[in-house]
């Protein structure tokens, strides 16, 4: 089984940072994420931090900022002092990626944090995400006379 979701989008609001009863850290935010399907639309999709990356995004996040964030969906319940049961649907975020400096966020191309090296033991999977790629970048290998492709 697997539960993973990447998404990129823009932050709708400032996160909201919150601390638990034991003294966690909690940030919340939604994310607006575009998709195609038969005209362009947008998916607004809560997204929950904790600990110190909850603090981090409290801190160093703003509405209009680009983020990747990477996580798992997560499904709750709770009951409303009506009695109502509410089930809330959210991604539980492991690793934030900032995809924009400061106060870039209202246009032109984005200038990557991720390109600094890490040394807080994660990988750098997204430091080039985003890069405008040239065609001269990639090679191309031409198959049309090769009979034993294997699939």
């Amino acid at each position: 089984m697997l539960n993973r979701v990447i998404l990129i989008g823009r932050l709708t609001r400032d996160p909201e940072l919150r601390y638990t009863p034991s003294g966690t850290a909690v940030a919340t935010f939604t994310l607006a994420v575009g998709r195609k399907f038969k005209r362009d639309e947008t998916d607004f999709i809560p997204i929950v931090t904790w600990t110190k990356l909850a603090e981090h995004c409290a801190n160093y996040l703003s509405k209009g900022r680009m983020v990747a964030v990477e996580g798992r969906i997560q499904v709750r319940t709770y009951d409303t002092q009506e009695g109502q049961k509410r089930w809330v649907t959210e991604v539980v975020a492991e690793d934030v990626r900032f995809l924009e400096k400061a106060g870039t966020s209202t246009g032109g191309s984005p200038d990557f944090a991720g390109k600094a090296p890490r040394n807080d033991g994660h990988d750098d999977r997204w430091s080039d995400l985003g890069r405008e790629v040239n065609l001269e970048d990639i090679d191309l290998v031409d198959r049309s006379g090769d009979d034993d492709i294997p699939f």
